[in-house]
Parts: structure tokens; sequence; C-alpha cells
């Protein structure tokens, strides 16, 4: 790692010195010159970090699941900058990682999940290795997209962000792509979770796709982005109003704030859904996923949810390694398994952690 640090600091200053020998005309223009070799170098490091992860994922998963990484499309971008330009309309690439149960028989069919990673501007990465484990264990097969915006696949694609709008199309995307090319897989089992932003997409995927999902987990998600400007730092909020992402904060833009968020949504859902939420969640505060549950049931809807009182943990709470952590995550695959119907479904938490360490005896 010191050696890493030292080789990051060393291209740093090297791009500095660089820029410094063609000095703009003004200290302002230095500045915003200096301050966009930083954001490429960042990009830069961002896109070395997303390969050495991926180098892991044999590592962490072989033992129970084959993986790909797969390149697909979705939809064309928000907002194109130069609509004459060739291929300016084109669909958008972007990556996907695939998990396949190395014991598969292909004559048979099999659930599928899909799996959007948390976070604004993040990636999918091995720190779901343990999930993606324990779900490929009990034989469901896994897609998991780096949907537009995501990092580790430079500038350009991180400003393709268009944050509860067509990241949520590029992740139904995948659901349809694995249909198209696996004839294993079992269309009438088709099921979405995801945490955090995930869980924002999760259900967005449900209210705006019905009928594609059986059924559906939203772990902490972000609910109302009305309510989470408010709470949040002014500098969280300015990230919002960038030209490449929402554009406009959300006081200006009350109506499109609340067509991104679930909350104001929740007269779509149709589809089987568990949310779980912590009281101590040092991210998404409480009070969206309350707000979430209340509008769900004003709606008539039916579904189950759990708020956990100050749970270990906070915003992970059922995504670390604890025991507590690990009974959160089986409620999760008992609710799943009820309308996707794994064929090795845990049937306590004593196969769950086995798995992790004993995947073969399975």
């Amino acid at each position: 790692m010191k050696k890493f640090t030292g080789i990051a600091l060393a291209c740093l200053v090297s791009s500095l010195a660089l820029g410094q020998s063609k000095t703009p005309a003004s200290p302002e223009a230095q500045i915003a010159a200096l301050q966009k070799q930083l954001s490429n170098l960042q990009h830069s490091f961002d896109a070395l970090d997303k390969g050495i992860d991926d180098l892991s994922w044999e590592q962490k998963v072989g033992d129970v699941a084959m993986v790909d990484k797969v390149i697909i499309t979705g939809p064309p971008p928000a907002v194109i900058k130069n609509p004459t330009g060739q291929g300016a309309k084109n669909p958008v690439r972007f990556s996907a990682y695939v998990f396949i149960p190395r014991k598969l028989d292909p004559s048979k069919k099999y659930p599928l999940l899909v799996l959007p990673h948390g976070g604004v501007h993040s990636n999918f990465n091995t720190a779901y290795a343990h999930i993606v484990k324990e779900l490929t264990a009990q034989e469901y097969v896994v897609i998991a997209p780096d949907y537009r915006g995501s990092t580790g696949y430079g500038r350009g694609f991180y400003e393709l962000i268009d944050y509860g709008g067509l990241e949520v199309d590029d992740t139904k995307s995948c659901r349809d792509y694995m249909l198209d090319n696996y004839d294993f897989i079992d269309k009438s089992r088709v099921g979405i979770l995801g945490w955090s932003h995930g869980g924002m997409i999760t259900l967005l995927n449900l209210f705006n796709y019905p009928k594609e999902y059986a059924v559906g987990y939203a772990g902490v998600p972000v609910s109302d982005l009305i309510a989470r400007m408010g709470y949040k730092s002014q500098g969280y909020r300015d990230a919002y109003s960038a030209d490449f992402h929402l554009g406009k904060s959300a006081d200006e833009n009350v109506e499109e704030y609340r067509k991104r968020s679930p909350a104001w949504n929740t007269h779509k859902l149709q589809t089987p859904l568990l949310i779980h939420t912590n009281t101590n969640d040092e991210d998404v505060n409480v009070l969206e996923v309350e707000h979430l549950i209340k509008a769900l049931k004003a709606d008539g809807k039916k579904f189950e949810y759990e708020i956990y009182k100050d749970a270990p943990g906070g915003h992970t709470f059922n995504r670390i390694d604890s025991y507590g952590a690990k009974e959160s995550r089986m409620k999760i695959y008992d609710f799943l398994a009820q309308y996707l119907k794994p064929n090795k479904k845990f049937k306590n938490v004593k196969e769950l952690i086995e798995v992790s360490y004993f995947p073969k005896t399975k």
C-alpha cells in the first residue's frame, strides 16, 4: 500500500509539473487547469483500483461460482451534448458482472437475481463477495451492473450519470440480457435486490417494470430525495446541481426530485417487497424510509418491512460479517425464496456461515 501511495504521489507531482510548463494566462485559469488535472488523475486511479479489484473475484467466489464480466447496452444518454455527431445517439455501453453457480446444470432452470451496487458514483466490487457467494451457493444466478455514472471507467462514463433515471433502465437491461442469452434462466423467477442507492434502484425498477420481477428487497434505500437534500450538507446538494448531474437544486426543481424518489411513487408497486432500515443509519436517515413505508401503507400496498433499532454497523448493519448481520440476511433469503424457489436454499444461519468456509460440503 505504501509503495502504491508513493507511485500515486509521484504521478501527481509529475502531472502538476507538466501543467506548470504551460502556464495559463491568469491565476483563475491556472487553478481551473490544475483542478482538471487532479480530476483526471482521480479517474485514472479509480480505473487502476477497479482493475486490481476485478482480479480478486475469482479468488473470493471462484469455489462456488463462475465469474464473467460482460459489456452490454442501455438507452442513449439522457443529455446528448453534440446531437449531430456520429454515434451521438447510440445506446450507452456499460459493464456487468455475471456469477453462475459452478455446479449448474444447463438443462435445468434457475432463478436470477439482479444486484445493483450502492453509492452514487461508486461501483460493484468485492465488498459484495460474501453476498454473491451466499447467493450462488443457493444456486441463484446473479448479474450486477456497473450502470452509467459508475467509477472506474473514466470521466466520460462518470458524467453520463442519470440519477434515478436511466441508471434504472441500465439495471433492467441486465435482466433482459440474461433472459436473452441464457436458456437456463427461468423468466418467471427473476428478482432484484440492493442496498442504499442500490435499494433505490431496486424500488424504481419494481415501480417502473412491475411485470418483470417476481420479488424485490430494498435495504436502507434512499427513498426521498427532497428530504435528503434537506438534511445533507451544502456540498452534497451542490454535487447534484452539477450540469452533468440533475442540473438544478431540489428547491429549483421539486418535481424532478420527486419523480426520482421512491417514496413519491409508491402507488406503482405491484411486486412482493421487503424493506429493511436501521434507526442509527448515518447515511440514509431512517426518516426517508419511514416516509416510504407510510406512503406504501397509505396506498394500500402489501409489503413487508422491519425497522432495526440501533443495529451495530449503522448503514451497513446487515452487509457486514457479524452474526446479527447474517441473521438479517437469512430473513432476506427466506423472503426471496418464497417467490424464486432456489434449489439449495439455506435452512438456517449455520448453513449460511458454512458456505463461507466449506462450500464443497454443500
